[in-house]
């Protein structure tokens, strides 16, 4: 059986590394899917264990001159500690120690290199031994930097070039040559002021550690929502144990346990009220900022505060069962997938390193045809290596994504995937499925009429009641909840069915009864025609009308209404300024059907549709032409979220519809429908945004500092100019990521 692990990856500077690992994963036997995401540094994995350990895959990534461990997400949310944020957080201290070393180290060669140009003071050991000064300096710069140096080789050797290896080849190039140079002026050889490059080497090493030191800082900050989501859950819960209050840590809490909440204090597992009465603000999960109120029997999540009173509850979901950590679970899975859009930058960051080596050596060679001149062969050759940004590239897709998920999740909005990211934006219909979705799912008995004298009302809410409290379905719950308030006692049978769809029947006192649609009473060749009109009165009102028949003799009809939902037509209305066409789908008749979709305005009317044919239906709709986004809640619209272009699912619903949608909107509210496509759109307008800026700023870049503009400006582009200008590349595409933090 395939498994799915996630991977820390650690010594990956550019999009090229990632696309590397990628490359030589998927190319090994066993292993189903490997994606990398360069700026949460994880790999996300799917695998065959019986044809690949994944001993060997870490040994794969190890040869390939990387480090990988466990991932520890999981493991931190259940103990409290964070190994990654403290590993970030040494990550980022490091890289700032190397950029001051560097910075300390390094100014005293930039001033004496352009001191003068600027006519500052400069004191005679300079022409005396200036040269030699920077020579030394340089050497020390290159020393603190060595592990860029060491990365670029590493990966060099390994037929794996990447961006430590331009700059590798780059700022040695200059170091050498100026060192090469010096030794032959030591030994009274005459050589060009022009010769020399110690600053340029210089300055490329500190722009680039600040470069990584604010890249590093930028992207802690992309994760920062799914962080937030785990810092959460409390770490000690308060259990009741033979009349004590114990405090244990969360990790210990086990299924069954009774918890105690006082006021102000965090619940810290899922479970069930058995005592007390409270509200209960749920916006970190759901984002809704009005306190639920929680009385025996109701659900409490993990992760929200209780306010007011007291609370006892069992335990029922702990770990990694928690609905917090199954939303962790989710924003993790969708931050590791890769939207469509992503393709093209990853097929240029994997041939994108060997590309500019070998445009860097022709412009260099076609520079020393034309000039004659070594030095300046070198400066373009070394300004082409520095300029080339592949970590740009690699950084667009997953810095918005994540930022784009985290945001979601704190509006109570699961995206599971990149995928429907980008799909959410093309969708131009949306289909609502009726009861639960449009409807609160809970109708109540509005009528019972007989149509034989000697069956009384409430003998056919017996009769129904009695068949139906074996069934599931909300109007079956409704007709058993109207006997109940009316004290009706319910009698045992036989031979109970449900037939999806149609209704149910079963066998009392020696009678067969149906209760469903005209289609079962069809089945069964009993006729409906003298109630009609009763039937169609009853459905012109948005109204369920079930009949009921004993033996071959239909004895009544019993009418259902559904409350829709507050917001429903709100949605239904925002969605059409959207310029999106809505429908609705029932297994309901078409009247019914229809008088909710004049209620809501709906443009179209799916009616008598059996749960296995609703993905039919969307498959119909497709074929016309449309993008199709299906909203759904309960088991039967499955297959139907399945089937559509983008499969949204309430939370409220079943496992199975959340499982298979690919967005969840976690609060009972259609208007987050509206959002989800909203939130889609905007992130991926700014993955856009962030890709032009990266192939702009590579395909700009790359001409100048090979030296396409020296016939008009005769000039050519300083390498030290390249290395700030590719430094501050990446970093502003994740600026621009992190901007998304101001979407309202």
């Amino acid at each position: 059986m395939d498994q799915k692990t996630i991977l820390k990856i650690q010594g990956m500077d550019c999009a090229s590394c990632a696309a590397i690992i990628e490359h030589d994963l998927k190319k090994k036997k066993g292993i189903i899917s490997a994606s990398i995401n360069f700026a949460s540094e994880k790999l996300y994995l799917e695998y065959n264990p019986a044809e690949i350990q994944i001993e060997e895959i870490k040994k794969s990534i190890k040869d390939l001159g990387y480090k990988s461990s466990d991932n520890t997400d999981e493991m931190d949310m259940m103990s409290g500690h964070d190994h990654n944020k403290m590993e970030k957080e040494n990550e980022v201290r490091r890289l700032k120690a190397r950029f001051i070393l560097s910075l300390i180290l390094g100014l005293p060669v930039i001033y004496m290199v352009m001191g003068g140009m600027f006519g500052l003071f400069m004191p005679k050991i300079f022409d005396a031994y200036g040269l030699y000064i920077q020579a030394v300096l340089s050497t020390a710069v290159i020393l603190v930097c060595f592990n860029i140096w060491q990365s670029g080789a590493k990966k060099l050797l390994k037929a794996g070039p990447n961006m430590d290896t331009l700059i590798l080849v780059g700022t040695a190039a200059a170091y050498f040559y100026s060192l090469a140079n010096l030794i032959l002026l030591s030994f009274g050889r005459e050589v060009s002021m022009n010769s020399f490059y110690f600053e340029s080497a210089v300055f490329i090493l500190i722009f680039i550690s600040l470069g990584n030191y604010l890249q590093a800082i930028t992207k802690g900050r992309t994760s920062a929502a799914i962080k937030s989501l785990m810092g959460l859950q409390p770490k000690i819960a308060t259990i009741l144990k033979d009349g004590r209050e114990l405090e244990i840590p969360i990790s210990e809490v086990q299924v069954g346990d009774v918890i105690l909440v006082k006021p102000g204090g965090k619940i810290p597992v899922d479970g069930i009220v058995i005592d007390g009465y409270s509200g209960v603000d749920e916006k970190a999960i759901t984002g809704e900022s009005i306190p639920v109120e929680k009385k025996k029997g109701d659900e409490v999540i993990g992760a929200t505060i209780n306010k007011t009173g007291v609370l006892q509850f069992k335990a029922t979901r702990v770990g990694k069962d928690t609905m917090l950590a199954q939303i962790i679970k989710i924003v993790e899975d969708a931050m590791g997938s890769k939207a469509p859009i992503q393709l093209l930058a990853d097929k240029v960051s994997f041939y994108f390193v060997p590309a500019v080596i070998l445009i860097a050596l022709i412009s260099g060679i076609i520079w020393l045809l034309v000039s004659h001149q070594f030095s300046t062969a070198l400066t373009v050759f070394v300004a082409v290596l520095i300029i080339a940004c592949p970590c740009a590239l690699g950084l667009a897709t997953p810095t918005a994504v994540m930022m784009g998920t985290g945001l979601a999740a704190k509006k109570g909005i699961l995206i599971k995937s990149s995928k429907a990211l980008e799909i959410a934006k093309d969708v131009n219909m949306v289909v609502f499925d009726k009861t639960g979705t449009l409807t609160k799912g809970e109708p109540v008995v509005t009528e019972i009429i007989s149509f034989d004298k000697k069956i009384k009302d409430k003998d056919m809410l017996q009769l129904a009641a009695s068949v139906e409290k074996n069934s599931e379905h909300p109007l079956a719950q409704a007709i058993v909840d109207k006997a109940k308030e009316e004290k009706i006692k319910l009698s045992e049978v036989k031979n109970f069915q449900a037939i999806p769809g149609k209704g149910v029947e079963a066998i009392l006192n020696k009678e067969n009864i149906l209760l469903g649609t005209r289609k079962l009473m069809k089945d069964n060749k009993i006729s409906v025609d003298l109630i009609e009109g009763e039937m169609a009165v009853l459905e012109n009102q948005g109204k369920t009308a079930m009949i009921l028949a004993v033996g071959k003799k239909v004895v009544g009809i019993i009418a259902v209404a559904d409350v829709l939902k507050e917001n429903s037509k709100e949605a239904v209305e925002i969605l059409h300024k959207m310029g999106k066409l809505v429908a609705i789908i029932t297994g309901d008749n078409k009247r019914v059907g229809e008088a909710i979709a004049k209620q809501l305005g709906i443009d179209r009317v799916l009616a008598e549709v059996l749960p296995q044919g609703k993905s039919d239906e969307i498959k119909k709709l497709q074929d016309e032409g449309k993008i199709v986004a299906m909203v759904g809640d309960g088991i039967n619209d499955a297959p139907a979220l399945v089937q559509a272009d983008l499969g949204i699912a309430l939370g409220s619903g079943t496992d199975v519809a959340m499982e298979t949608g690919e967005i969840v909107l976690i609060k009972d509210d259609l208007r987050d429908v509206v959002k989800a496509m909203d939130l889609s759109k905007y992130t991926l307008n700014k993955i856009k945004q962030n890709l032009f800026w990266a192939f702009f700023y590579n395909t700009i870049g790359i001409p100048i500092a090979a030296g396409v503009l020296f016939p008009f400006t005769g000039w050519l582009l300083n390498p030290s100019i390249a290395a700030a200008a590719m430094a501050f590349s990446s970093v502003s595409v994740v600026l621009n990521s992190l901007s998304m933090k101001n979407y309202k």
